[in-house]
């Protein structure tokens, strides 16, 4: 993150363990919880266009950057009541705007299900609400074997780069160091923790779409072959209040490929809501 001024760190108590976060920005609190492989600095690209519209909460989420690791397996659910301990911290009785990153998303989403009061409006960016493929989790499930004994070699951080960036983006140092640093920061039982609890047995979701009350934006990435524009739109239907967006040149890590466009379609998002 470049943004300095008036910039707070800060940690929460929840229970899976201390979540650091930093705090920037002005207005009503968003939260914003990034996607797998990467920490908090994934948001950096789009901090400068969206601080001057809200109070930015920008977490690392349990077992990544300077929050504490992940020492069992979770789940998704309990990743969802992290954020309601966190909400409690920062409004009680009150709720926040909501902007998850794949993992993140899938977090917002099953918050938004089951305790709608907290969440104001929710951003879910490339964030599948069908598990994984069976063979892909095969496959998944060996790298993590290897992640947990290895750590992340430089192979294992090549196939993590093609999976979160288009090729045009897969060999840019900028982009990729931000996964790197991230992998490279925390203990590798940990990744492989949040591995297995985040995305191996990623339940499917979808039962809980039309439950989401908040006014919802829904994102993917052109070239996100786990969640097609289609399959994002065919999820946007079954919320009562969503609409959807495809961001051009993206796979996965669309806060990282393209920052611009992203920022712009949240600041869209949250001023149409601000007007009503």
């Amino acid at each position: 993150m470049t943004h300095t001024e008036n910039t707070i760190k800060t940690s929460f108590r929840t229970s899976l363990g201390d979540i650091s976060a930093t705090v920037l920005g002005t207005g009503p609190i968003a939260l914003l919880w990034h996607g797998m492989f990467v920490d908090g600095e994934s948001w950096g690209g789009t901090i400068e266009r969206l601080a001057p519209h809200r109070t930015l909460v920008v977490i690392d989420g349990p077992g990544y950057g300077d929050s504490a690791p992940l020492t069992r397996l979770s789940s998704i659910e309990e990743c969802a009541e992290v954020g309601a301990q966190i909400i409690d911290h920062l409004a009680p009785a009150g709720s926040v705007d909501w902007v998850g990153g794949a993992w993140g998303g899938h977090v917002g989403m099953t918050l938004a299900a089951l305790s709608p009061d907290l969440i104001r409006s929710l951003v879910a960016v490339g964030s599948p609400v069908e598990p994984i493929d069976p063979v892909f989790r095969i496959k998944l499930i060996i790298a993590n074997q290897i992640l947990a004994r290895f750590g992340p070699i430089a192979h294992l951080r090549h196939v993590i780069h093609d999976a979160q960036l288009i090729p045009a983006h897969a060999k840019l140092r900028p982009m990729t160091d931000v996964i790197d640093r991230a992998l490279t920061r925390v203990h590798r039982e940990s990744i492989a923790k949040t591995v297995t609890s985040f995305i191996i047995n990623r339940a499917d979701a979808t039962h809980r779409l039309p439950r989401i009350a908040a006014p919802t934006l829904l994102i993917t990435g052109d070239d996100r072959g786990e969640w097609t524009p289609a399959e994002m739109r065919a999820a946007a239907a079954e919320i009562p209040d969503a609409r959807s967006l495809v961001i051009a040149g993206a796979r996965t890590l669309v806060a990282v490929e393209q920052p611009d466009a992203l920022a712009e379609a949240i600041v869209a998002f949250w001023s149409e809501l601000d007007a009503q």
